[in-house]
């Protein structure tokens, strides 16, 4: 699926949040709840959220020139950190009134509740539909879609809420449905900020046993021991790998070292899906001058 794809679904979903989220800012103020704003402080997160996708793929698409030898690929790993911490703090914020409401309460407006948790689930149904059909394998796509999919789960919260209230009238089901509200954001931002901070921290992709890696470059014909072995994420579904690669003496003397970077190289694409490598290719004797030597 092409990117020009992906921006035209985002959009739309941005549309249809954005207006509702306008209507449902007012049906806080008037219904005087707290679930709502909660809803809405996470729709507006889900704004942000989706814009910044918008304008990560964009960027992304940026060639790589000068010092930005990589381009603009890890803008969507940083949207996707900006929208993890956005999340925790409107979950803080929501967490402390609704505690303060548990405490003590006050009137909402149950019937109001519902009708707009029943539209709210409409809208978020169509949107996630749209963002689904977007390339999910992208973190920061797959973050939008997330954000979306959690406020499904709240608005179903809301209107149980608003049914509670209406039948009952114990207005303390509204502070409590914010708290649930509170503990899916705060499990959407975990994942996003877990994630993030990994490729960010160039950690190793979790799929990537690096000793497996090793034992399998060193069987390569002529190879004789691997170290300084790192691999990391440059965005979603970009993996890089470099390393040193001792090599017996005669190759460098017979102009065999080209087969042997091909056999490295073939070696990653085929076992481990990795097509960006760079090798280092040394003889025995060149330990002996890497003081800052790594395993």
């Amino acid at each position: 699926m092409s990117t020009n794809t992906d921006i035209r679904y985002v959009l739309v979903a941005l549309s249809l949040i954005l207006a509702f989220l306008v209507g449902e800012v007012a049906a806080a103020i008037v219904g005087h709840s707290l679930v709502l704003f909660a809803d809405a402080g996470h729709m507006l997160t889900d704004v942000a959220a989706l814009g910044m996708s918008v304008w990560a793929i964009r960027l992304a698409r940026k060639p790589a020139q000068g010092r930005w030898t990589f381009g603009f690929q890890r803008a969507e790993i940083v949207s996707a950190a900006v929208n993890g911490v956005t999340l925790v703090a409107i979950a803080l914020l929501i967490g402390v009134e609704a505690i303060q409401r548990l405490i003590s309460p006050q009137h909402v407006n149950g019937g109001l509740l519902l009708i707009v948790a029943i539209v709210g689930a409409v809208i978020n149904v169509i949107a996630t539909g749209l963002l689904k059909r977007t390339n999910q394998s992208s973190l920061n796509l797959r973050g939008a879609y997330v954000h979306i999919l959690t406020d499904l789960f709240a608005f179903i919260g809301t209107g149980a809420a608003g049914l509670i209230i209406i039948l009952s009238g114990w207005e303390r089901a509204d502070p409590i449905a914010s708290l649930i509200v509170v503990a899916l954001m705060a499990k959407t931002s975990w994942g996003l900020l877990r994630d993030a901070g990994r490729i960010l921290l160039e950690a190793s992709p979790e799929n990537l046993d690096l000793t497996d890696i090793r034992a399998h470059l060193t069987r390569v014909p002529h190879v004789l021991d691997v170290h300084d072995l790192h691999a990391w994420t440059v965005t979603s579904g970009s993996l890089t790998l470099s390393a040193h690669v001792v090599v017996e003496d005669h190759c460098f003397d017979s102009g065999h070292t080209p087969q042997i970077l091909d056999a490295l190289q073939m070696c990653l694409a085929g076992h481990f899906d990795i097509e960006h490598a760079t090798f280092q290719l040394e003889p025995v004797t060149h330990v002996a001058h890497e003081p800052g030597l790594h395993p």
